[in-house]
C-alpha cells in the first residue's frame, strides 16, 4: 500500500472516530442531567395520583427531603405510591412544585419538569366545580373534603396558578397548554373567595378557616377549629385577590369590607408570649398580656358577636386563652400581627396603582 493510500486511510478512520465521539456525547447530552438531592427525593415521595404527603408517619416530608436514601428504600417508597395521603395541607404540593420547578431552571432535569406537570395536573384534577379546593384529595373523609382556607392551603394553590398564568417563578417553563387551564382554575377560585366571604347582617366581613364544599357555609374541623371567622386566613385570601390585575368591583368591595373589618377587630396594646413556668408540661406556658404599641388580631372571632373565641380539645368556645387547656395554649396559634403589614402598608399601595 503506497504512502499516499495509508494517509487516506488514516484519516479516513480518523473522521469515523470523531463522528463516533460526536454521537456518544449528544446521546450524554440528552441522558446525563444534573440532579438535586432533594429534588431526587421529592420524585421519590410524589404519590401516583401527582401530589404529596405532609409527613409520612410522624415525620415531615421537610426532613425526608433532605435525608439519603438507599436505592432499597427508594423503591419501598416508590411501592407505596397509592397512598391515599396527597394533600395541600401545611404547604404539602405546592411547595413541592415551587422547588422542582427551580431545580429545572437550574439542571434542565426533564424528571423535575415531568413531576411538575404531574402535580399540577393533581391540582387541576381537585379542584371542585365551585371553584374550591378540599385540605385531601381524593380523600374526602372527615374535614378533609371541605373547601379549604387553613394554614393557607387553597391560596397556596391559587398563587401557583396565578404564576402560571403570568408565566412568573418558573413556571413559565410549563408547556403553553398549562397557561388557559390555570386561568381557567384561578377565575373558579375567585368565584369561590367571593362567594364565601362571610356576611353578617348583610354587611360582608372576612373568611372563615373551611367550609361545607356543598353549602359553602363555614365549617367545623377538628375539634378546636369552629365555624369562625378567621383573621390569619382572610389576610391571606386578601392579598391574593390584590395579585389580580384589573379588577372588578366585586373585588374592589371584598377587600374594602375585608380591611374594615380588619380595622375594626384589631386587638390594641396586647401581646401573647411564652413564658418559664416549671409547673406546666415542658416547662412552659403562653400568656395574654399588655404591652403599649402592640397590635394582634385573635386567630377565630365569633361569626355573630365578632368577640375573640379560644376552644380546646373539648370543642367549647371560650371567651379567653387562658380558659383552654396548656396543650393547646402553647400548640395553636392563637393571636398573630398577620394583618398589620396589610393594612399599613399593602393595602395602600394596591389603592394607588388602581
Amino acid at each position: 500500500m503506497s504512502e499516499r493510500m495509508i494517509k487516506t486511510v488514516l484519516i479516513c478512520l480518523l473522521n469515523a472516530g470523531f463522528t463516533c465521539l460526536s454521537a456518544r456525547a449528544q446521546v450524554a447530552a440528552k441522558t446525563d442531567h444534573s440532579t438535586d438531592p432533594a429534588a431526587e427525593n421529592m420524585l421519590v415521595y410524589q404519590r401516583s395520583v401527582g401530589g404529596w404527603p405532609k409527613a409520612v408517619g410522624k415525620v415531615i416530608t421537610d426532613q425526608l427531603y433532605n435525608k439519603v436514601l438507599s436505592d432499597a428504600e427508594k423503591s419501598l417508597i416508590r411501592a407505596d405510591s397509592m397512598h391515599n395521603d396527597a394533600t395541600i395541607d401545611n404547604k404539602a404540593t405546592s411547595k413541592e412544585l415551587r422547588y422542582l420547578a427551580t431545580a429545572y431552571k437550574h439542571t434542565q432535569n426533564p424528571a423535575y419538569l415531568k413531576a411538575v406537570e404531574k402535580g399540577v395536573n393533581y391540582l387541576l384534577n381537585a379542584q371542585y366545580d365551585n371553584g374550591g379546593w378540599a385540605q385531601y384529595h381524593p380523600d374526602h373523609s372527615l374535614y378533609r373534603g371541605q373547601i379549604t382556607y387553613n394554614d393557607n392551603a387553597m391560596v397556596n394553590v391559587l398563587n401557583i396558578m396565578q404564576d402560571i398564568a403570568e408565566g412568573k417563578n418558573n413556571f413559565d417553563q410549563l408547556p403553553a397548554a398549562f397557561r388557559p387551564k390555570a386561568e381557567n382554575a384561578v377565575k373558579k377560585g375567585i368565584s369561590c373567595i367571593l362567594k364565601t366571604q362571610v356576611r353578617v347582617n348583610g354587611k360582608l366581613t372576612v373568611w372563615a378557616a373551611q367550609y361545607d364544599e356543598h353549602t359553602l357555609k363555614p365549617a367545623k374541623a377538628r375539634a378546636f377549629e369552629l365555624a369562625s371567622l378567621s383573621a390569619m386566613e382572610s389576610v391571606g385570601i386578601a392579598e391574593f385577590l390584590m395579585r389580580i390585575k384589573n379588577p372588578g368591583a366585586e373585588i374592589k368591595d371584598a377587600l374594602s369590607a375585608a380591611m374594615a373589618w380588619f380595622e375594626r377587630s384589631k386587638i390594641t396594646d396586647h401581646d401573647f408570649v411564652f413564658i418559664e413556668d416549671a409547673k406546666q408540661p415542658k416547662g412552659k406556658d403562653r400568656i395574654f398580656i399588655e404591652k403599649p404599641g402592640s397590635v394582634l388580631w385573635a386567630r377565630f372571632y365569633d361569626i355573630d358577636t365578632n368577640e375573640p373565641i379560644f376552644v380546646g380539645r373539648d370543642s367549647l368556645p371560650k371567651k379567653t386563652v387562658a380558659e383552654i387547656e396548656q396543650e393547646r395554649r402553647i400548640g395553636y396559634a392563637w393571636y398573630g400581627n398577620w394583618a398589620s403589614n396589610l393594612l399599613q402598608k399593602k393595602y395602600p399601595a394596591w389603592l394607588k396603582s388602581l
